[in-house]
């Protein structure tokens, strides 16, 4: 949602005469600021209240309430109509437990209906008390979009006596999406403190103060993204519709009528190079990684779980585009919701919502070793652009991995690798790594540089995950054989 639109929103609550409202949001000086425009546009005063300086901003009631709730909500009720009054109360939720103050903010929604006033509640998460949610009206506010932020750092940089430039001032605003107004100007206040302007050299600091702010919403993680697609070996298919699908982000593909692109689900064995492509897609397409542990969305309080993940997808789309990356979603949303009293379905059920209605650029890169246990609403068409198996490497793509480990960590050394191959049918790509780094170990401990011997030593002693777990592979098979998944490569195989 654009700040244009949410001010538009704010607006007509407010000219319809909407008693409570909560603005969920952490951003005080935020809010504040938004609600001083609005009442400028709608001819309005603005008044604040806090528990330790008690209200604020209007003459002759300086620090009416210090520590008393109840009575700054009895001046709202007696004031006049002819002062239309917008009353921005800070941290009000943590008194709104104590019956009388419940008591008068039900009768405060009857009364300010015939008034002009209204009283809005600031505060970030919170879970109502059952007999205020339906006086409450909600109003999320989102993170400073791209305009936004335009506007802070070119008043910033302008302040600073160092105006940037079009081209600094679009990559720092790029930048910096996805982080609160806050949060930008505590990255600004560091760069004047250091070299007295802004420019390019804070890049660098915006990057790890959104690594930092992730860290904080304890849901998703900020993931590095050195290697694109070269350093997987095979997955030809998989690569090609990837290549596709970088495209139809553009500009130019919005022109053509093509929809931002969903995301792709990936299974398969574990092994076979599923979080290595969430990795690759990122880094080849240039976006942010986010990586989300679904288990980490449920909390053990009322609410709490529903909070982090609408928490999760606005940060998500705030850092768009970007690459949402839900790791192994089979163990997250494959349970029995009736066990954790539907907390889990409530929690799918938003996420799968959002995933269908989206038109933020998030690209969802979901991964899963087994289908089984993953709830048939995930499947269907709509939540994915596609479903692709990563099977077990065929003999070219054994061959291919070998060589890409090989290089890795011995560069210039050339080995015979066919016997290799032809005795590693059914590894998976993590078992193929295995191999070579055994080998190595073989090698090292008898001081020599590393042989075919050695590769062949390996993969005799090691037991693929394709013997012990043979059932549940097939099964996999089956189930994507029936036409519910692509194969990610050209040649799906084991053969030797």
């Amino acid at each position: 949602m654009s700040s244009a639109t949410w001010s538009n929103q704010l607006d007509l609550l407010v000219r319809a005469r909407t008693p409570l409202i909560w603005i969920r949001s952490s951003e005080e000086s935020r809010v504040e600021a938004l609600l001083d425009q609005a009442a400028n546009r709608l001819q309005r005063r603005v008044a604040c209240w806090n528990f330790i300086d008690g209200l604020s901003g209007v003459l002759n009631a300086e620090g009416l309430g210090s520590r008393q709730p109840m009575a700054v909500l009895q001046w709202l009720q007696q004031l006049d109509t002819a002062s239309p009054t917008l009353l921005l109360a800070k941290d009000f939720h943590r008194f709104c437990d104590d019956p009388g103050v419940a008591r008068m903010l039900r009768n405060l929604e009857g009364s300010l209906r015939r008034t002009p006033h209204n009283l809005v509640l600031c505060c970030g998460q919170w879970t109502p008390p059952g007999e205020l949610e339906e006086a409450l009206t909600l109003l999320d506010l989102p993170l400073p979009d791209p305009e936004d932020l335009r506007q802070l750092i070119s008043s910033i940089s302008k302040s600073s006596g160092h105006p940037l430039d079009h081209r600094v001032l679009d990559a720092l605003t790029m930048a910096c999406s996805g982080l609160s107004e806050m949060r930008v100007r505590q990255v600004a206040a560091r760069a004047l403190a250091r070299r007295g302007k802004l420019g390019e050299e804070d890049l660098t600091e915006v990057l790890e103060e959104k690594r930092q702010t992730i860290a904080r919403s304890e849901v998703l993680e900020f993931c590095s993204t050195e290697a694109g697609t070269e350093a997987i070996g095979g997955l030809d298919v998989l690569k090609s519709w990837m290549d596709q699908r970088h495209r139809a982000f553009s500009e130019e593909a919005r022109r053509f009528g093509l929809p931002v692109p969903r995301g792709v689900l990936l299974v398969g064995p574990q092994g076979t190079g599923k979080s290595l492509t969430a990795k690759a897609i990122a880094g080849n397409w240039s976006m942010p990684l986010l990586r989300l542990d679904v288990g980490r969305l449920f909390a053990g309080l009322v609410g709490a779980s529903e909070a982090r993940t609408r928490d999760m997808i606005q940060r998500a789309e705030a850092m768009s585009p970007c690459v949402l990356w839900i790791d192994e979603i089979d163990k997250g949303f494959g349970g029995d919701g009736r066990s954790d009293g539907g907390t889990s379905q409530r929690v799918l059920a938003n996420v799968l919502t959002w995933m269908a209605e989206k038109r933020s650029p998030v690209f969802v890169v979901a991964t899963a070793n087994g289908v089984e246990q993953l709830p048939p609403e995930l499947l269907r068409k709509g939540r994915f652009d596609e479903i692709f198996l990563l099977d077990l490497p065929s003999t070219t793509e054994r061959l291919s991995i070998l060589n890409l480990h090989l290089q890795q960590r011995r560069p210039g050394l050339n080995l015979p690798l066919e016997t290799v191959v032809s005795r590693s049918g059914g590894f998976s790509g993590a078992e193929l790594e295995q191999t070579v780094i055994e080998a190595m170990h073989l090698a090292f401990a008898e001081n020599r540089e590393l042989s075919e011997t050695d590769l062949i030593r390996a993969a005799s002693q090691l037991i693929p995950l394709s013997r012990t777990a043979s059932e549940s592979l097939e099964r996999l098979k089956q189930w994507a054989s029936a036409g519910r998944a692509r194969p990610a490569s050209v040649a799906v195989g084991n053969e030797a």
